[in-house]
């Protein structure tokens, strides 16, 4: 059966240029001690803009749309032969179909929210606030708080059941309460009544859910902690044994609530901010049911705008990608339609990415690479002059038992009871939500699957575990510029060798250190190399501390401290690996582009993390992001090297080091 026509004319366009890394990027005006983001990719930067579909343009972007533009061939021929009899393919094909029969979505409006809406006015009592609540984290809408079931910190063998803060629409409490973002705050209250209004209500009782609805969310946002406290693992986990946590917020009724859920196999759960929670159950007494009711429908309109018909899809857009980010227009729809496949169905979409774009000699190329980088992070631990014995020890047993995850998981997710409607987007979404919920609902108390993965094989992206004790790299970002298997070893370990230290770092930043060789939060740390290692710390706070990103905004040095430690100690990691190498093998150690090996590493480092931003995305990062300004990625770990200044001094005309050398480890 052919499906063309129920997707329309919508042709996936022309396959984009794949990425690269190139010294013609290279702007030889800048000095690169002075300016060495710039000097490394001025000329890219010269000749790139930002598209309207995007608020932010740069390397993993550019590989993005590369894999999307794949990923959506996959998904129209999942369409177009319908008939085919596998029937995960089959699926996809349906789901794709879903999101491109934009008539079917068009002429809906909102009837595909009517449902929920009646649950909601069907309230009665505070009981059925919690209810509610709980059938609507069933199918994915984000209300009063948050949950998810995943290892146990302190116990990371089997998974657990976590409940945090959550329930607010903007990014985090300090859109609400701070100054800085009164404009943002303006809009958003002109986007609430846009939406009641768009559902019907009229002037006057969309005006009054507006405000009812920014009042709860202001008083959920005053109790609810700022994005560096959620950064601490050990004060984020408070376990309560399962009987004691009904007594210890009476005002919510969470028996009712893990009823409701399926919960009934937890012996205890772990709440992340218990003062966030206690406010939370004074709230529900503080305001009335029907108030409550105005926030749950916000809530779920919310939620619902972006798989509705285009008069909710762009006041949506409007708000939360112009306003908010700087984007001028949405993508096109067989993109949003790989995005929301991706999201839902990932690994089913991941399993035949896999098979049809990675290769065997990417995965032995990065094996060997890995092993380069465990030896050099081996030895330095071993000569950490500010690290005692006893510490060390257990250091290196706990990196004894780190391993690495590449390409696709050995197994993958299986969607097969999802019903997927090719009639029926907005249900598909839902469907998809529950089956997440439920298995991971299932999972409580059972022992952890090692062999599942965060990411899908898709992504372009890569992390590491703390209570896994692992680095995973999706084949997503196993491509140029991040990884070539064509380009000399120099180019490789600049970019994805240094993400790989990047990742092996993240077992012993700020976060990861907590954390002991079987994934549990345990202090394994003497009292006077706890010490040492917060010496040196502070001085990395104080240096990104001191970055302007925006005019009168500063990067924020310890939300951003642990990627900022796994940046420098990745960067150095891998370039004493590949110098290793090239000692190894003297026939390496010559010019290529006229660069020395040592020039092309840093310049590949650099290039990885080469961007253009809007001031407004750039603002949200600054405020929500762990990740310091790719701007910074690219300069600093570069600049505090104890190497640049000798590998740039035939190219430079600056003599006096811009940053003293820092290395943790």
């Amino acid at each position: 059966m052919n499906n063309r026509g129920k997707i329309g004319n919508i042709y996936i366009g022309e396959k984009p240029e794949k990425p690269s890394f190139s010294i013609k990027y290279v702007d030889n005006s800048y000095d690169p001690m002075e300016n060495f983001y710039m000097y490394s990719y001025g000329n890219w930067v010269a000749h790139n803009n930002i598209p309207e579909d995007k608020f932010m343009w740069g390397a993993d972007i550019e590989l993005i749309e590369w894999n999307k533009y794949i990923l959506g061939k996959i998904l129209e021929s999942c369409a177009i032969n319908n008939d085919n009899e596998n029937a995960i393919e089959k699926s996809l094909g349906n789901f794709y179909i879903s999101i491109m029969d934009i008539k079917t979505i068009e002429n809906a409006k909102f009837k595909p929210v009517k449902g929920i809406i009646e649950k909601i006015d069907g309230i009665y009592n505070k009981n059925d606030i919690i209810s509610i609540s709980a059938y609507l984290h069933s199918i994915g809408i984000n209300v009063l708080f948050s949950f998810e079931s995943s290892p146990d910190e302190r116990n990371s063998s089997i998974y657990a059941y976590y409940l945090n803060q959550g329930g607010l629409s903007l990014p985090n409490r300090d859109y609400y309460l701070e100054d800085s973002f009164i404009d943002i705050r303006k809009h958003y209250l002109q986007h609430i009544k846009n939406v009641f209004h768009l559902y019907g209500l009229n002037d006057e009782q969309s005006d009054q859910a507006t405000h009812n609805v920014l009042n709860i969310e202001t008083d959920m946002a005053l109790k609810s902690k700022k994005p560096v406290d959620l950064r601490d693992p050990e004060k984020n986990y408070n376990r309560f044994e399962f009987n004691n946590i009904l007594n210890e917020f009476p005002g919510l009724y969470f028996k009712l609530y893990f009823s409701e859920t399926g919960i009934s196999n937890a012996d205890y759960i772990i709440v992340g901010q218990p003062e966030f929670f206690y406010n939370l159950g004074k709230l529900i007494e503080k305001y009335s049911i029907e108030q409550w009711k105005i926030y749950l429908k916000w809530k779920t309109l919310n939620f619902a705008s972006p798989y509705l018909y285009s008069g909710a899809e762009n006041e949506f857009f409007d708000f939360f990608r112009k306003k908010l980010l700087g984007q001028e227009k949405p993508e096109k729809r067989w993109k949003k339609a790989v995005d929301i496949i991706d999201n839902l169905m990932g690994e089913a979409l991941g399993e035949l990415y896999v098979k049809q774009e990675f290769s065997e000699e990417s995965k032995r190329r990065m094996d060997d690479m890995v092993n380069d980088l465990r030896e050099v992070f081996v030895e330095r631990i071993n000569k950490l002059t500010w690290m005692g014995e006893k510490t060390r020890e257990k250091a290196l047993e706990k990196f004894s038992k780190f391993r690495s995850k590449i390409g696709f998981p050995s197994k993958f997710i299986d969607y097969s009871s999802i019903k997927i409607d090719m009639n029926d987007f907005f249900g598909n979404v839902i469907r998809c939500n529950k089956f997440e919920f439920e298995r991971e609902i299932k999972r409580i108390g059972r022992p952890v699957d090692k062999e599942l993965w965060e990411m899908t094989p898709q992504t372009v992206n890569a992390y590491f575990s703390p209570t896994d004790n692992e680095i995973v790299f999706p084949a997503g970002i196993l491509q140029p510029p991040f990884f070539d298997v064509t380009m000399d070893d120099a180019v490789n370990y600049g970019a994805i060798g240094g993400t790989i230290a990047h990742e092996m770092t993240h077992g012993y930043d700020d976060e990861g250190r907590k954390f002991d060789l079987n994934g549990n939060i345990n202090d394994w740390w003497t009292q006077e190399d706890n010490k040492a290692f917060m010496e040196k710390a502070k001085s990395v706070i104080e240096l990104y501390n001191s970055l302007e990103a925006l005019p009168g905004i500063y990067v924020n040095g310890e939300l951003t401290l642990g990627e900022n430690i796994a940046d420098i100690g990745g960067v150095s990691i891998a370039f004493e690996a590949l110098e290793r190498r090239l000692n190894k093998n003297p026939e390496m150690r010559k010019l290529k582009d006229n660069f020395t090996p040592e020039q092309r590493f840093f310049i590949s480092w650099a290039q990885s993390w080469r961007l253009i931003i809007k001031d407004e995305a750039l603002k949200w990062q600054i405020y929500n992001d762990v990740h310091s300004p790719e701007k910074f990625r690219a300069e600093i770990p570069v600049y505090v090297h104890e190497k640049f200044e000798d590998t740039f001094k035939s190219i430079t005309k600056i003599h006096d080091r811009k940053f003293q050398k820092i290395n943790m480890w």
